[in-house]
């Protein structure tokens, strides 16, 4: 499965399918609202979006770690085709420290890119590192729809999603701006994340009335949360 936000406020699910040639073909299966950013332990698994109910063994002859490595290694060299920076990075499962085989091995790789936020969700194999193998695959097949279609391939599947509704319900502030996680906020990081999205996206830049105020929102409501 593979989420795309359309706003701040609203993802879209979508399933994946890899082609022969390389590519991926999209199909939206429904939406959902997230209130509060992921993070990498639980796996954080939409309620809306459908689970494997029997996860198979795969031929990938790989361990967790090297997965880990491939996708990391995937979404640095996405970054660089597309010439768009890929940031906060959060890799969710339920591996813990001693425990790299838990009963739910589905993961879920939430980053930022172009002014997304996207989210590629596994669970169709029995092991963590599968799922995570199959992660890469998903990301190398991007690449390689980059290399031959260019930026506007990528996109073009998303932009026949924006004028869906939106739920109205607002996301967290975290996630509205950009502070990724392990990132301990105070006043002066809030106010620099502020100050550089709203050069970005205010109308005056070329951005958006909604977009500001969702900025708006955000940013005082991270003051209030700070300043306890």
């Amino acid at each position: 499965m593979v989420l795309i936000r359309r706003t701040y406020r609203e993802y879209r699910i979508f399933t994946a399918t890899l082609l022969p040639h390389g590519g991926i073909r999209l199909q939206i299966v429904g939406w959902f609202v997230m209130a509060a950013p992921p993070t990498a332990f639980p796996l954080s698994w939409p309620e809306t979006l459908p689970r494997t109910a029997k996860p198979t063994a795969s031929r990938f002859n790989t361990n967790l770690n090297k997965a880990m490595s491939n996708v990391k290694n995937a979404l640095r060299l996405f970054s660089e085709d597309s010439s768009k920076g890929v940031a906060n990075v959060v890799i969710c499962s339920n591996v813990t420290l001693g425990a790299n085989n838990p009963a739910d091995p589905g993961v879920a790789i939430w980053f930022q890119w172009d002014g997304l936020s996207v989210c590629i969700a596994v669970d169709r194999y029995s092991k963590v590192q599968d799922n995570v193998q199959a992660v890469y695959h998903i990301l190398e097949a991007r690449r390689t729809e980059l290399r031959h279609g260019g930026l506007n391939i990528v996109r073009a599947p998303f932009a026949g999603f924006r004028a869906l509704p939106s739920s109205g319900t607002e996301v967290h502030w975290l996630m509205a701006l950009n502070i990724g996680p392990g990132t301990t906020p105070d006043k002066s990081i809030i106010e620099e994340a502020y100050r550089q999205l709203a050069k970005k996206h205010h109308p005056d830049a070329g951005g958006s009335d909604e977009r500001m105020a969702e900025l708006n929102r955000a940013r005082t409501e991270a003051l209030e949360a700070v300043n306890g």
